[in-house]
């Protein structure tokens, strides 16, 4: 699991606790859709090329080279 779902988890995990807190209901929400819309934000802003050398990367760590 990458550093950066792990924050994203968080983020959620976060959310859904202040959920049950006397804070109004939008912030909780808030917090949940910015943990989940960072990451799908900063992946849409790469070149195609950066994305293909992602996807190598993830398949590589996936096949154990």
């Amino acid at each position: 699991m990458t550093p950066h779902m792990k924050v994203g988890i968080a983020g959620v995990i976060v959310g859904i606790l202040l959920l049950i807190s006397p804070l109004p209901w939008y912030v909780p929400v808030l917090i949940i859709a910015l943990a989940i819309a960072i990451p799908i934000a900063a992946y849409a802003m790469l070149d195609p090329s950066q994305r293909r050398r992602l996807r190598q990367a993830r398949s590589r760590k996936q096949l154990g080279r």
